[in-house]
């Protein structure tokens, strides 16, 4: 009833993001409230009795802080004086030079807290031991730390601004130890615990009470995005923390020093509002900041004891529903980047995953806390946790474009909605995501409880308790959740794939629209045998080391097209999409279509130059076991003038051949064509190793995994057109950063070069186009294809490409592409469509597909659509099937036969 009313209001409002969420009613008065009150104390110790689970959580919080706690009863002032404050000169300004810390100025009657050192991370310092930290260390040389670069990594003086986040961690490792104290005392009620967690909180509270906002004297962006402790409000972290310590010790210091909650509670309103104040509030920023406004908020009393009436309510209602130029409403920011047709957020894989993630979490953090359920309110969510699959390869490894990484998706938030659906009764929502989470926890059948022990940490206790899975529930149907082809416009990636595990294919396309996004034009992944073989190469660094701006966010670290040396443009918030002018089957589709054959094509306006690129990609089965990849990429200059068009492929392996037609290798020669110097991009001074030769014959490029003894190595085949005016290079880039660990791989390839191919066309691209054939094959099976060659138009079409396949099993096929639906012809074939595919097995089965056309003549067959469209027509054992997605009339001796719109079915003429 509850959530019937729920979508009634919503709807009511037209728009559902304008709609108000409620607020919670009947707020907890008491303290601790957070993630307990004081009423659910005894069952809390009755549950650690109880549940080893729970003993063991409990028992290795006191690990970690017991001798702290011992040794602060005799010395109180070991732990305190460790905290990174300004000890001596009691700052109160701070003053930045973009991003890294300048000076402070200013005195406090009071030590205060220290601001991090820079927002580039990247240091060759390390955080010392608490044991190894000089107490009350303030002292103009700068800090005393190790140097991780040096052997021995002996302690140096360092200017602040050299350390990265060293500070912050340093007092965020004390304060945590601090709110598992305040946790113990409220549990046990032994007050040396409450004694060390309030000298810790007291000092750094009242040090944070005189300090003022950050002034960045370049007057900046950096001037928009700092906190009280970091360079960006979003890892002002630490304020959780400080939320749950006062949370706990609130009834030690309203019995033992109350006098000070006015200033504690002024402080904490005052950090967060610069958390609201600044900040991004288009992508994952909002949400984080919104976790951490909540977190503060709970702790804070109700908005009329307060003379600026901002109290918990004011603050939890604005992370719902108010909007301001740097924090935006739950609502807004989800309208914003959620593409409610497919739930894809409109990030980067890796990104787009955790503010899912983050989103249900928070769902159900705040239902647990104050019994509230606004997941009616957010429609979107159930939508966006069932895409997840969608992000995965055959393998079980998500997509990994822009700043992500290879690895499981987060299956998270299936167990948040799992949660808040047992909480709130809701049986279909349960059974849902209980089926999905079966999907990819399989240790979890039988056993009623979902994987993973909990970690020694209070949330333990509260959010990450052994999940209860109903056996009733069914693991669900993967088919439902993973789709032939899936396209996110939001995203500008389109994905297609067949089949699951090592003889799955999958090819991802993606251009540069959203967060955390690269400039790499129309980029692909490549899967192969067991592995994304054709892989981005991830981030490789921080985003503001030069190797990440200057190489691994660029064209040349990606599978794609470059014009000219010099194609680029904004990486991380992006606006560059491709247009789908075409695919196979539908996005979505889950059946009713033609399952051995897909295709895309993507056209993109590269911005720098001006060009036109347009990438034609298919996936072939061939059998239970092989298949192929057909690429054809055009791309040309639209004020003319092109000087050349780079190809790029990178792929795993510890070896890489460059081989003619027949498979001898060509005599490759050293090259320094391929430079910043004359003009172009960084990137490819990142890049060494080089050698080219001048060919206008096909080509291949073979890469090997190298597998131990006993397993089958794994290998990549492109093969490519030749052309004239065409030199080709062997390159060794930098090591691809995306894989977590070797993900099975046999090296070390987090350390080793990218083995990179590269193309160069002189002169445009367009009617000489990258014309390639990838064949993924291992070394126990071999090559399935035996020849390929290419064909010309009879009709003159310069730009129209025709391959002739042919596999060892007798399989013939012939592959067209035209443009602008200029009808070619070869033999007996002839064709409008964008793409066409004549498929001739040995024992007389084929199949004949039309992308985007409006005639096939092939086989004896003519089809005819009116509209332009996509057409299968397949005979296999005597029988003819046909999936069409316009109206279609096809002639066979000279009798027509009209067809309407449908799936595929059997037919007869």
């Amino acid at each position: 009833m509850k959530k019937t009313l729920a979508f009634i209001i919503l709807i009511s409002f037209g728009n559902w993001s304008h709609a108000q969420i409620p607020l919670p009613n009947n707020l907890e008065e008491g303290y601790p409230r957070m993630y307990i009150t004081q009423s659910g104390k005894k069952d809390l110790q009755k549950t650690i009795k109880k549940e080893t689970w729970a003993k063991e959580v409990l028992e290795g919080i006191h690990n970690r802080i017991d001798a702290h706690v011992e040794r602060h009863v005799e010395d109180p002032e070991w732990m305190v004086s460790r905290l990174q404050m300004y000890w001596k000169t009691k700052s109160t300004n701070i003053y930045v030079d973009g991003i890294n810390y300048s000076h402070a100025d200013g005195e406090a009657p009071v030590p205060t807290v220290r601001f991090v050192g820079s927002r580039d991370y990247t240091t060759p310092y390390g955080t010392p031991k608490l044991e190894d930290i000089l107490p009350y260390m303030d002292d103009p040389r700068g800090l005393y730390l190790p140097n991780r670069s040096k052997d021995g990594n002996p302690f140096e003086w360092v200017d602040p601004s050299k350390t990265g986040r060293i500070i912050y961690s340093i007092n965020e490792q004390i304060i945590e130890l601090a709110r598992d104290a305040a946790f113990i005392y409220w549990l046990e009620n032994d007050e040396r615990y409450a004694k060390f967690a309030y000298d810790i909180i007291h000092t750094y509270l009242e040090g944070m009470s005189y300090r003022s906002e950050p002034i960045d004297l370049l007057n900046g962006h950096i001037q928009t995005l700092v906190g009280f402790t970091n360079f960006q409000v979003i890892h002002e972290n630490v304020l959780i923390d400080v939320a749950e310590l006062y949370d706990y010790l609130h009834q030690y210091i309203e019995a033992s020093h109350a006098e000070n909650i006015p200033m504690y509670d002024k402080t904490i309103k005052r950090w967060t509002d610069q958390i609201i104040k600044n900040g991004v509030p288009q992508n994952n920023w909002n949400l984080h900041q919104a976790k951490t406004i909540l977190k503060a908020a709970m702790v804070l009393q109700d908005n009329k004891n307060y003379e600026d009436g901002k109290g918990r309510e004011y603050y939890i209602d604005y992370i719902l529903n108010k909007t301001s130029a740097r924090q935006w409403s739950l609502t807004k920011f989800m309208e914003f980047a959620y593409d409610f047709n497919t739930g894809v957020w409109a990030e980067c894989p890796g990104y787009a995953q955790g503010v899912t993630k983050d989103l249900t979490h928070f769902i159900s953090d705040f239902d647990n806390t104050f019994d509230h359920n606004i997941l009616p309110y957010t429609l979107v969510i159930p939508k966006a946790v069932k895409m997840l699959p969608q992000y995965l390869f055959p393998n079980g490894q998500t997509v990994a474009f822009g700043d992500s990484n290879y690895g499981d998706i987060y299956t998270d938030a299936f167990t948040d909605l799992i949660r808040v659906a047992q909480k709130n009764k809701d049986e279909a929502l349960e059974k849902e995501f209980t089926g999905l989470y079966r999907l990819f926890n399989k240790d979890s059948e039988g056993s009623g409880k979902g994987k993973g022990k909990p970690r020694a940490d209070i949330s333990s206790f509260f959010q990450s308790k052994p999940l209860e899975i109903n056996p009733k529930y069914p693991e669900g149907n993967i088919g439902d959740y993973i789709t032939q082809t899936f396209y996110a416009p939001n995203v500008s990636w389109h994905v297609q794939r067949m089949g699951t595990g090592k003889d799955g294919m999958m090819v991802s396309l993606n251009a540069s629209l959203g967060n955390h996004m690269h400039a790499n034009g129309i980029n692909m992944e490549l899967y192969g045998k067991g592995f994304v073989q054709g892989a981005d190469p991830g981030k490789g660094a921080g985003y503001l080391q030069p190797i990440y701006l200057e190489f691994y966010s660029q064209f040349p670290a990606h599978n794609t097209v470059m014009v000219d040396g010099v194609s680029s443009y904004t990486e991380m918030f992006s606006n560059h999409a491709f247009d789908l002018m075409g695919e196979y089957p539908k996005s979505e589709q889950k059946d009713g279509y033609y399952p051995n054959i897909t295709y895309s094509d993507v056209y993109f306006l590269e911005p720098e130059t001006r060009s036109d690129q347009s990438r034609l990609v298919s996936t072939i089965k061939t059998g239970a076991t092989t298949g192929y990849y057909v690429d054809i990429f055009r791309s040309k200059k639209q004020r003319k003038g092109d000087k050349f068009h780079d190809y790029f492929y990178h792929n795993l392996g510890q070896s890489m051949e460059i081989l003619d037609a027949d498979g001898k290798p060509l005599n490759l020669t050293p090259s320094e064509e391929m430079a910043f110097a004359g003009g172009f991009l960084y990137a490819f001074d990142y890049q060494w190793d080089k050698k080219s030769i001048k060919t206008n014959n096909d080509y291949q490029a073979q890469w090997k995994i190298d597998r131990p003894e006993g397993e089958e190595d794994v290998f990549m085949n492109l093969w490519m057109k030749g052309s004239e005016n065409r030199e080709i290079f062997s390159l060794k880039s930098p090591p691809n950063k995306a894989f977590k660990g070797n993900s099975g791989l046999p090296y070390d390839v987090d350390k080793a070069p990218y083995l990179t191919f590269n193309a160069r066309q002189f002169g445009e691209a367009w009617e000489h186009p990258f014309v390639s054939v990838y064949e993924p094959f291992t070394s126990t099976e071999g090559k399935s294809i035996t020849s390929i060659k290419s064909f010309d138009d009879e009709n003159g079409s310069k730009d129209f490409v025709g391959l002739n396949i042919i596999s060892k099993s007798g399989r013939e096929d012939f592959v067209f592409s035209t443009t602008n639906n200029k009808t070619a012809k070869y033999k007996q074939i002839s064709t409008d469509a964008t793409y066409a595919l004549i498929g001739n097995e040995k024992n007389g089965d084929f199949v004949l597909f039309m992308g985007n056309g409006k005639q096939l003549n092939a086989n004896g067959y003519k089809i005819s659509a009116s509209e332009i469209g996509n057409v299968v027509l397949e005979f296999k054992q005597g029988e003819l099937l046909l999936n069409n997605e316009v109206p279609v009339t096809i002639t066979y001796k000279n009798i027509e036969t009209k067809f309407n719109v449908d799936g595929l079915r059997k037919i007869k003429l």
